[in-house]
């Protein structure tokens, strides 16, 4: 049977074992590899498993490994999903996949400032530009007077000075396990953003549709 995973350190607190149980019922092994060695986490992919999601801080390591990589992560320089295929490993971004759409689900449109300038930053503001929005993205010490945008997009992990300044039509936060800016005007959660990085990703990682319902019932 295949087996998924991901790799990463540290992610004993992630909720990506409980989401894939979820999306498929049980049906596929789904184990957390951590190891602060991407070499080792590289192998045992190689190894045991079909797919497996990537986080920090191997990122750019996974898309560096890959054979082949999506359009959105030449853009990013970063990868957070790789699969084996008989075309070798391909290299995706869901972060990317995540927030596109989002933006198009709600109908975004004219400007948009990403905040952070990390790989979830990175990701959003391809997928903002990529959305036709007119994008700057911005390091957490530019934005001190504040930020007025059609769509603000808050990938740092909390508050900063000038956030509580931040002028926009929809607000999209990153932070789904300690949001900060809960309540502002438009506000979409991180865990919706979290919950379609896994959907749309997980349906790459096994070429069968998740339990999308089932998903959300994690966040409840």
């Amino acid at each position: 049977m295949d087996k998924f995973g991901l790799i990463g350190h540290p992610i004993a607190h992630s909720l990506s074992p409980r989401l894939f149980t979820a999306a498929y019922a049980g049906k596929y092994a789904y184990d957390l590899i951590e190891t602060p060695d991407f070499g080792e986490a590289w192998e045992r992919f190689l190894s045991d498993y079909k797919a497996i999601n990537v986080t920090a801080p191997f990122k750019m390591e996974a898309f560096a490994k890959a054979d082949w990589a999506s359009p959105e992560c030449g853009k990013i320089g970063a990868s957070n999903l790789l699969v084996k295929t008989s075309e070798g490993i391909k290299a995706y971004n869901s972060d990317y996949l995540g927030v596109k759409h989002i933006i198009e689900q709600r109908g975004c449109s004219g400007s948009a400032a990403v905040i952070g300038f990390g790989g979830a930053g990175k990701a959003a503001y391809a997928a903002a530009i990529d959305c036709g929005l007119d994008t700057r993205l911005y390091r957490h010490a530019e934005i001190g007077s504040g930020v007025s945008a059609d769509l603000v997009i808050y990938t740092l992990p909390g508050e900063v000075e000038g956030c509580r300044l931040i002028e926009c039509d929809t607000l999209i936060e990153a932070n789904y396990k300690d949001p900060c800016l809960k309540g502002h005007n438009g506000y979409v959660p991180g865990t919706e953003w979290h919950l379609w990085q896994a959907i749309l990703g997980y349906s790459l990682m096994t070429g069968e549709q998740p339990d999308a319902e089932k998903m959300k019932e994690i966040y409840r």
